[in-house]
């Protein structure tokens, strides 16, 4: 997850990801039993602000108990459970995590802990799959993506919630405002993160606020992607909605395209089965073609600062942090080759089923 928020002092705009204290797995094991009846044994998953927990029952039911970070806004965690009951009853086919009730019916509790902070707990089902990024590729398997995505997209098009419009680090329609941290990438890094950041400004920027805008997942990466691990071509999760905003509704695809570029003579092409996908059953949009490239740079100069920026304050979560950093960079300077007329042309093929 990359739940990062602005908090309002500019001189350390990642302030407000200080992690929590730890909670114990006996303390999430009693919890369960004691909220939702269910006696299972338990395992902590790594987590960035949460604190989650997979559970099992003796009859094999299987589910996540997550225990939200206390700093964090309680009208964006119900934003979170609100979305996914919200989909859940638009398109009952979509693979999505579940919210479990507890025993009185609530879909969040409020809890004390005993070091005096209040948390948010709530139960998910557990999905089952292989990550994305552990699968082997395949055009079938990024299409399917590409379809899911959109379908995630039409499910939250009438969605409505008071915080969805809250401000969020990691939603690429604010990317100009990194400019300040880019003292943190590696100078060898620097100048195509610059150039990435002029063109998005001078040729997105001004188009981003015509398009339709709608709540989103806005985290579609293959750590978040859970593949069928019988025929390996399927996806059958969608997890970690924790990066939920209301932004520009491309931005979504942008995302899901960004982590599917490769090392080849056409590095686009991979990337290009999911949009054909995602364009087959939501079509896009002429301006948004028009800068979906954009977007997608965009998004891999976004994790390249973020993430150094992050793994700087916190060193003890590094390894958890930079877990898409090396990629980026290497799928940044695999697109720099690429003009943007080109793009747009390869884009427009896709569309059109070519």
């Amino acid at each position: 997850m990359q739940n990062s928020r602005w908090c309002a002092d500019a001189a350390h705009p990642l302030d407000g990801l200080r992690a929590a204290g730890p909670i114990a797995e006996a303390q999430a094991q009693t919890l369960a039993r004691d909220y939702y009846g269910l006696a299972a044994e338990i395992r902590r998953l790594d987590s960035e602000r949460d604190q989650n927990f997979r559970l099992r029952t003796q009859d094999e039911g299987e589910y996540v108990l997550k225990i939200a970070n206390p700093t964090e806004d309680r009208a964006v965690t119900n934003l979170q459970t609100e979305a996914l009951r919200h989909i859940a009853d638009r398109d009952p086919l979509l693979p999505i995590p579940r919210v479990i009730p507890a025993q009185d019916g609530a879909a969040e509790l409020e809890i004390g802990f005993d070091d005096g902070s209040m948390r948010v707990v709530r139960l998910l089902s557990f999905l089952a799959g292989t990550p994305m990024h552990q699968a082997p590729p395949s055009a079938t398997l990024r299409s399917d993506v590409g379809r899911c995505a959109a379908r995630l997209a039409l499910a939250l098009r009438d969605f409505v919630h008071p915080a969805a419009d809250h401000k969020l680090l990691w939603d690429i329609q604010h990317a100009a405002e990194l400019r300040p941290l880019l003292g943190a990438v590696p100078s060898a890094q620097r100048e195509l993160v610059e150039r990435v950041l002029d063109d998005f400004e001078a040729d997105a920027v001004p188009v981003l606020a015509q398009l339709p805008k709608q709540p989103l997942h806005n985290d579609l990466n293959p750590h978040n992607i859970l593949v069928d691990t019988t025929s390996q071509a399927r996806v059958c999760g969608i997890i970690d909605f924790g990066d939920m905003t209301a932004t520009a509704r491309i931005n979504d695809l942008a995302i899901a395209a960004a982590y599917q570029v490769t090392d080849s003579d056409d590095p686009l092409a991979s990337a290009l089965d999911l949009v054909g996908a995602y364009h087959a059953v939501s079509p896009l949009e002429a301006r948004e073609r028009g800068i979906l490239f954009d977007l997608i740079a965009t998004r891999m100069v976004m994790t390249i600062v973020i993430s150094n920026i992050r793994a700087a304050r916190y060193p003890e979560n590094s390894a958890y942090i930079l877990r898409n950093n090396k990629q980026a960079s290497a799928r940044l300077a695999r697109i720099a080759t690429l003009t943007r007329a080109q793009a747009a042309q390869q884009i427009e093929r896709a569309c059109q089923g070519e």
